[in-house]
Parts: C-alpha cells; structure tokens; sequence
C-alpha cells in the first residue's frame, strides 16, 4: 500500500543516489496523494556545464509525456461530435494509405491510431536497414525543420508492420492523429492543443513552442563515468534499436508539431494535467469519456509495459499486477517519455507520481523508474 510516512526520506534517497552514482543529471520528481502535494523536489541540475541548479519550473522536452495531451484533445473533439473514433485516416488526410506486403490498404481508424494497433512502427524498433530509416521518416525527435506532409509521405510509403487490429505496436501514430486532428478542426494541433487541454488547464509553461522566458533543460544521454551532452544530432542505443535526437528541433518553428512528441512542458503541468484526469476529466472532458479512455482496449497480452499491462488511450493500463510484478493497483495508468522521464496514475489509491529528468534513457527505463516506484508505494 501506498505508505505516507517517511515518503520524503524514501524517495530523497532514491534521487540521492542515481544523482550521487550519475545516473541521471537532474530531476523534478513530484507526488499528489488525494489532489494535494505529497512531495515535490528539485534536485541536481538543469545544465551540468554552467552549473545551473535544477528548478521546479524549468521545462523539459516531454517526448510522449506528448501523447497523453494530445489523446486528450482527440477525445473532446470526438465527444464534440467533430470526429468519430470508427473514422479512417483517409477521411481527413486522402493520400495517407500504407500498405501490407499484399498490397492491400486497409483503413487505419481513429482508434487504432489511438491504441498504436494500425500496424505503423518507429524508426527507432528498426535496425539501419529498415523501411523507415530508407526512406527518411522522422520519428518526431529528429530532422528539425521537416514538414508534416513530407513525413507522413514517407511513412505512407513504408509497409504496415500488420493488418490493423492483428497486434500492438509502439509507433507514429500520435503524428498521424495530429495531422488528423489539424484538418478536422481546421486549426494548427499547437493551437487546438491550448484551446481544449492547456488553457482550460491554465497550462501555461506546455505547448509545441517553448514558452516565452521559460528555461530549458540540457539533455543528456546515458554514459560512463557520467551522462554525456547531447550535440546537436544525438544517437541513443534502445532495446530495440536506436533513437535518433536533435534538441534543437524544439526551438526550430518550422519542425511539423509531433503529437506523438514534440511538446515541452514542465513537472507541475504535467501533474496538474493528470491529476485531472484521475479526478474524472473536469474541465476539458467528461467522466464517461476518460473512463473510456482508462479502461484497456487491447488486452493484457500485448505487454505494452511489460507482462501485465494492456492499453487505453494514451497510455499503458495495469491490468494484472501480480504479472506485472508491481506494487501498483489494477487500473493504474503509466508511460514516459525518450527524453527521461516517467509517471504513473494510481487512481485506487488517488495517487499521480511525476518524474521529469534530463538523462535519457536512464530517466525513462531505467533503475531509477522501478527505484521511485517502490520507494513511492514503501
């Protein structure tokens, strides 16, 4: 269970080493117990190379932290009747048709994008050899200055990993949904972004732009002795392959707004966006719509997490916890983001813990996520 005592000097330690053993560079770790802050904490630092200290507010590249605000703003357009989750892609974007092997071009439906079952990919699961590298698809992180419509030409020329529904597969579909989403609403996804999630919100230091004033952080990846600065173009070894950064696109206006992950925010926003959802959605949406969006739609067998874990939309739902091996309740909702960083929604125990670092991968999968995990639950 979720123990309150001692939680400060729990989770202190925890940031305490991973700092201490370089494993990460800086973090925001906070914690809401009942829609009230049980612990919040800045620590190490924003810019190892100037010395600047960590700051609550500071803004990160959120990476997919992205992706659960932008299934967010699918989903009241959908309860504003403006889309329908049965629609296909081609409805509003004509010349989107990836094919199977066959040939055939099945329709790739809202809910699929939405559930990441329409048979798209990331570059970063291929190796150098994959369709997606031989064609120039972006996964959202890279080629700063890349349009839209050029990256979704490309990803249409690559094949479907499977027919739509057939499997679950981590992929671009978020970028796809937010070039859906621009054209139904008529409105660029940045724009629409604010006006149905971030300024309901009053989430002023998120958006697809770096707020005016705001500091960024410094990214760096994982390496020995210490995390090293990302340069302007940055590979960083996955599981499955390499992911491919270029900080720099987050300040570069003419990068196409990734809805899979190309929003900067910061730690408080990010909680105060969970925390609404756990609360039931008020005020950017209905309580019958985010139970729909928390409840699985793909099953446990996927192991979007790991083994016990299906998914919604927007982010991987705890269905088995003794398969997951977690502390966790059923129900308990989670993801991350590249860039470093980790959170998870609770609702059984009213409890949302958000950690924003500037270490990739470190920051996202590594011991430090399980670390915080348990330290949080006692």
């Amino acid at each position: 269970m979720f123990i309150q005592s001692n939680l400060a000097a729990r989770v202190d330690a925890v940031v305490d080493d991973a700092l201490a053993e370089k494993r990460l560079v800086g973090a925001v770790v906070l914690i809401a117990r009942d829609g009230a802050l049980a612990y919040r904490r800045a620590a190490g630092l924003a810019d190892r190379e100037e010395g600047r200290a960590m700051r609550e507010d500071d803004v990160f590249r959120l990476a997919s932290v992205t992706k659960p605000f932008v299934a967010a703003a699918a989903m009241r357009l959908v309860e504003q009747g403006a889309i329908a989750l049965d629609d296909p892609a081609t409805r509003y974007l004509p010349d989107f048709r990836p094919r199977l092997a066959s040939g055939e071009a099945p329709p790739l439906s809202i809910h699929r994008l939405l559930t990441h079952t329409a048979g798209l990919d990331y570059a970063f699961h291929q190796g150098a050899d994959g369709p997606y590298h031989r064609l120039g698809v972006s996964d959202g992180l890279d080629q700063p200055g890349l349009s839209i419509e050029e990256n979704l030409r490309r990803l249409a020329a690559a094949p479907l990993l499977f027919a739509p529904g057939a499997a679950w597969r981590y992929s671009l579909a978020m970028d796809v949904l937010g070039a859906i989403l621009a054209k139904a609403s008529g409105q660029a996804l940045p724009d629409l972004a604010r006006r149905l999630v971030l300024d309901p919100l009053g989430l002023s230091d998120s958006g697809f732009a770096v707020p005016h004033g705001a500091r960024l952080v410094t990214p760096y990846r994982d390496g020995a002795p210490e995390p090293i600065r990302m340069g302007e173009e940055c590979l960083v070894a996955m599981r499955e392959g390499v992911a491919r950064f270029a900080p720099g696109r987050a300040l570069d206006p003419a990068s196409y707004p990734s809805g899979g992950g190309g929003m900067v925010g910061s730690a408080p926003d990010v909680l105060r966006f969970l925390e609404a959802i756990r609360a039931g959605g008020a005020p950017i949406l209905s309580r019958a719509t985010v139970e729909r969006m928390t409840a699985d739609q793909v099953g446990a067998q996927a192991e979007t997490q790991g083994p016990g874990w299906g998914f919604g939309y927007g982010w991987a739902v705890l269905v088995d916890p003794a398969a997951a091996a977690t502390p966790q309740s059923k129900g308990t909702l989670q993801w991350g983001g590249v860039y470093g960083h980790s959170w998870f929604v609770d609702p059984a125990r009213a409890l949302t813990v958000v950690a924003l670092t500037n270490t990739a991968i470190e920051g996202m999968a590594g011991a430090f996520v399980t670390q915080l995990r348990d330290a949080v639950y006692g």
